[in-house]
């Protein structure tokens, strides 16, 4: 066996290999958490986003009753879930909600924070405007 040949190979030992793995695995630990952060300010934010947008839409529909009939009425679930009426476009998705319970519908709601059955993304109390999300995630029925 060729001695010198065996010196001048190149290349990373056991220990060198087990060292950065161990550094990716730390780099990994601490940026999960992280991502996890992001998700749930991002949820947050877009249903911040969704709802403003949603009351905006029913205050102007409120504010047009007003001014075209002399009387302001708040529009009822059907008028604010029907495409035109009240929003130019479909219902925004509720994001704490499942796809597979309807998060881009409105349900028929009493009190705030109250979760009205399994299904609807957004819950909505015709007599008074009020609209909140119609799940019960983290912090979502704050806003």
């Amino acid at each position: 066996m060729n001695f010198n040949s065996l010196r001048n190979q190149k290349g990373f030992s056991l220990i060198e290999l087990v060292i950065i793995i161990v550094i990716l695995g730390i780099l990994a630990a601490v940026a999960i958490p992280k991502y996890q952060d992001i998700t749930s300010e991002a949820k947050e934010s877009s249903a911040r986003a969704a709802l403003g947008g949603l009351r905006s839409a029913v205050m102007i529909f409120y504010a047009n009753k007003a001014v075209t009939t002399g009387t302001a009425t708040w529009p009822s679930v059907n008028e604010l879930g029907t495409i035109g009426t009240v929003m130019e476009q479909g219902i925004p998705k509720n994001p704490y909600q499942a796809k597979t319970s309807a998060p881009d519908s409105i349900v028929t709601g009493v009190t705030k924070g109250t979760i009205v059955g399994v299904r609807g993304g957004w819950a909505y109390n015709a007599t008074t405007g009020e609209l909140w999300p119609n799940t019960s995630g983290s912090g979502e029925n704050n806003f």
